[in-house]
């Protein structure tokens, strides 16, 4: 992660005065191929610490996430994702995860339980994967989809379903909160996959849409919840589809799904971006 680890990049070119939106979520599957190498490599080596700014997580502390590997049409080895698993046999990710706007998936492996992406936990084969009807690649809107797995998991103090917002919770902003991001990706700018814990974490701040605008100007709807990146803390490459959580009452609810962030860098200090799940609560649940 980048501290943790994420996730798909998007720029902002200027031609001719004008600011034209362009984003690496175009392309993504094929460019985090040599990722999923990297973490095959270094687990097979079982070497040092996989994260920067955040904290190595333990087996069983995330029981929701999922670790994705896509099998790409036309390109060979693995795209790297994330995602939460919502129920028994579903999990939600970042529709860029399934299409980016230049390759399609045709399958995933979702890795439930484990902290590593090639080994261990419960594994399951999908190629039943619903992105959302409206899904914008080059203005990253709607990045969102369902993957129907073809079986129940066995639910475990290792493997339990994330809870979605309800009530009072479907109207709140969550300005000013503390949340949770979690994943299996990159752990600094630059660097190459290196760890024995492959699953990190990090905690940071939500911070308003109008000031996550000044940094994404054309991107930022109000279907899009940001975190700030101040202190180089935050999502990155390989962290695409992960969990953005707040916790109420000791229990973790799944607010956001990592989508973006900024061309400068994973540490960069600039804010990332996530599907805010309030939105997507009734796509959600006309997949479950």
């Amino acid at each position: 992660m980048k501290t943790i680890a994420i996730f798909v990049v998007v720029a902002v070119a200027l031609a001719q005065a004008n600011v034209l939106p362009y984003t690496s979520i175009r392309g993504y599957l094929e460019n985090s191929i040599k990722l999923a190498d990297q973490i095959r490599e270094r687990e097979e080596r079982s070497l040092s610490q996989r994260i920067v700014g955040g904290s190595p997580s333990e087996e069983g502390q995330f029981p929701y996430q999922a670790g994705l590997l896509s099998d790409i049409i036309g390109l060979q080895g693995n795209g790297v994702c994330g995602g939460s698993l919502v129920s028994a046999n579903r999990v939600i990710t970042a529709a860029h995860c399934w299409f980016d706007g230049v390759h399609q998936a045709w399958r995933v492996t979702v890795v439930l339980g484990s902290t590593l992406l090639f080994s261990g936990g419960q594994r399951f084969l999908s190629s039943s994967v619903i992105t959302h009807a409206e899904w914008q690649p080059l203005l990253v809107r709607h990045d969102v989809a369902m993957i129907r797995l073809p079986s129940n998991a066995i639910i475990s103090n290792t493997v339990a379903p994330i809870a979605l917002p309800t009530g009072d919770l479907l109207n709140q902003n969550f300005v000013g909160e503390a949340v949770i991001a979690s994943g299996f990706g990159l752990t600094s700018d630059g660097a190459n996959i290196s760890g024995n814990q492959f699953l990190s974490h990090v905690n940071l701040n939500v911070i308003s849409n109008t000031i996550c605008r000044i940094s994404f100007p054309i991107f930022i709807q109000p279907s899009h919840i940001c975190t700030s990146g101040i202190g180089g803390v935050g999502t990155c490459q390989g962290d695409s589809g992960g969990p953005l959580v707040i916790i109420r009452n000791n229990r973790p609810i799944l607010i956001g799904i990592t989508s973006f962030g900024s061309p400068l860098g994973c540490e960069s200090v600039m804010p990332a971006a996530y599907a805010r799940v309030t939105e997507y609560v009734r796509f959600i649940h006309q997949h479950l």
